[in-house]
């Protein structure tokens, strides 16, 4: 037997060969060619063995001395991927949600028996808990400031006294400049004077033209929806801690408050990040770090948010819904065994064009998070999930309450509203105007718009994610999110989850995510972003699975059989689906 021939065996592994038709590889005769004099060698692979036949057969394909090959697998193979309209969106779905109530695991922060029978939103009544495992208020009784006085005598005062006096006395303003914003922010956060800047909100005033300036007059609304805190939260709000799942369910009028008062950043114990912070295990919710150090991004963020806060201050267009957020847990019992799964491959829809957020509407929509919700949306970051808070920045509130995710969590939000559109990503960013919502309101009047955002893992070198173990975990933490609660999910809308600045392989995560949708029993449609070749690719791939009935179970062997090739080539290896095209459809790559 040649050389080829003995190296293409020692790429099978143990988990490959179960599923090869035994007695089936044989090495083939020498020839010789005149054009290049080598050897060249003619290896057969049998098929792959498909769930549903127990018969297979074989077939020949020629790989050179280079070890490549022919990847027929791709020729001529119909296309069976899905339409994006066979695909299941919220309103098509049957959910009976029932009356809103509260539980252990779910709070509410309007009064449910109010809304039940009135449907009216008023805040539940409640008391505050100034403890580890709440938020921290700060117009709770048990927030103080330590202040100097003329005596030399250390003073305690009420926070909320000393904020609601510099809101208060901003909110009787007609308009209000940065510096009046500046020196209110500073009265009740004097420890970091000097040390705070405000020359991004500062130049992002002056740069906007006057026809669209209207700042000077919304800050005093801010103020003014700030100081409604006491009224609007009457109930302790829970964080949502790791190894737990949990529910918070609030008024977007409620967010907008918090929102308000995360502007003029009055939440206590929130401006420090070192690892003996209270709260190091939680991102930031206080606005400093978007009002200083200018940039062109923190412009465009800026145009997003005081567009917000225009709209929510203004009694004809403040929202009048519910949004929950939802942190979920998956606990080790219902963790899936991968390699035993036997579920089909879903229905899948794949395109280069559209967005998650435009073509998925109504679908469970990935969001490509940080483990610390909403990235860098206070501070420089602007790729998919800062974007995605910047036009729905009802998301934000979340990262007052929900802590680092872990590796079998996901955050889910239901009824966000989107209040503006945009063009660009990243450096190119730019804020292109309001949206009007008009999607429908479910039983709880959520919007019927899901996000889930589920954070991939940041490899620092591209070969790291070759491994079983970060593959299992991509598995886990995706499936977390797709699991849904019941038999009438609305399907997925994802993207390439996990790459660009996460280095993650867009074959590997297309993948990924689609046996973990397979997993949860729903559909997904795979937004590519203009990348035309993985569009092609994905098809022709999933086609090649649906066809030879590959479950996720095999599937999940053939990824086992990759990493261990990638680790044997230290380095050039072919790409995942050429792997599983040329195993699947016959061939074997003699690298």
């Amino acid at each position: 037997m040649s050389k080829q021939s003995d190296h293409g065996k020692r790429n099978d592994s143990s988990q490959m060969k179960a599923l090869l038709s035994p007695g089936d590889s044989k090495s083939c005769p020498k020839e010789n060619t005149e054009k290049h004099d080598k050897q060249r060698t003619n290896t057969c692979e049998a098929s792959f063995s498909s769930s549903s036949s127990s018969s297979s057969s074989s077939r020949c394909v020629q790989g050179g001395g280079s070890g490549q090959v022919e990847s027929e697998w791709r020729r001529h193979r119909e296309d069976v991927t899905v339409s994006l309209q066979d695909l299941k969106r919220l309103p098509q779905c049957n959910i009976r949600l029932g009356h809103l109530a509260f539980s252990r695991t779910h709070t509410v922060l309007i009064d449910v028996d109010i809304y039940n029978c009135e449907r009216q939103l008023r805040a539940q009544d409640g008391r505050d808990i100034w403890q580890s495992n709440f938020v921290k208020m700060p117009c709770s009784m048990s927030s103080v400031i330590n202040k100097t006085g003329f005596t030399m005598q250390t003073e305690r005062k009420l926070r909320w006294t000393v904020i609601a006096k510099q809101l208060a006395k901003l909110a009787k303003k007609p308009s209000a400049t940065v510096e009046d914003v500046e020196e209110a922010i500073m009265k009740y956060n004097p420890k970091y004077k000097g040390q705070w800047s405000f020359d991004a909100l500062s130049s992002f005033v002056k740069c906007i033209p006057k026809t669209e300036n209207y700042f000077s007059p919304l800050f005093p609304k801010i103020a003014a929806l700030a100081l409604n805190l006491p009224g609007y939260i009457k109930k302790a709000i829970p964080l949502l801690q790791r190894g737990h799942t949990a529910s918070i369910t609030m008024s977007q009028v409620q967010i907008a408050c918090l929102l308000a008062n995360a502007f003029f950043c009055t939440f206590p114990h929130r401006n420090t990040s070192g690892p003996n912070a209270e709260y190091h295990n939680y991102p930031s919710i206080n606005f400093t770090s978007l009002f200083g150090n200018w940039s062109e991004r923190k412009k465009e963020k800026l145009r997003a948010i005081m567009h917000y806060f225009n709209v929510v201050t203004n009694d004809d267009t403040k929202p009048t819904g519910l949004v929950t957020f939802e942190r979920r847990f998956l606990k080790n019992t219902d963790i899936p065994n991968w390699r035993g799964s036997q579920e089909l491959m879903p229905k899948l829809y794949v395109t280069s064009h559209g967005t998650i957020e435009n073509d998925g509407t109504g679908m469970l929509q990935v969001d490509f998070a940080s483990h610390w919700i909403g990235g860098g949306v206070l501070s420089s970051g602007l790729v998919q999930e800062e974007i995605l808070f910047l036009m729905n920045p009802e998301l934000i509130v979340s990262r007052l309450f929900t802590e680092k995710l872990g590796d079998n969590e996901c955050l889910i939000i239901t009824g966000s509203q989107q209040f503006s559109i945009y063009s660009g990503f990243s450096d190119s960013f730019e804020w292109a105007g309001p949206h009007a919502d008009h999607l429908k309101r479910d039983e709880w009047a959520r919007l019927q718009r899901q996000i889930l955002a589920i954070d991939a893992l940041h490899f620092r070198h591209r070969g790291e994610q070759y491994n079983m173990i970060k593959v299992t975990r991509e598995l886990n933490k995706a499936y977390c999110g797709f699991k849904g609660h019941g038999h009438d999910e609305p399907d997925i809308a994802t993207g390439k989850w996990g790459c660009g600045a996460f280095n993650g392989d867009p074959q590997l995560k297309a993948l990924i995510q689609l046996m973990a949708a397979a997993k949860a029993k729903r559909g997904m449609a795979l937004f590519t972003f203009g990348d035309r070749k993985l569009e092609e690719d994905l098809q022709q791939i999933y086609s090649l699975l649906v066809q030879k009935e590959v479950t996720v179970g095999k599937l999940y062997e053939l990824l086992e059989d990759y990493c261990s090739d990638v680790h044997r080539q230290r380095g050039s290896h072919m790409e995942l689906f050429d792997f599983i095209g040329n195993t699947v459809g016959g061939h074997r790559s003699l690298l």
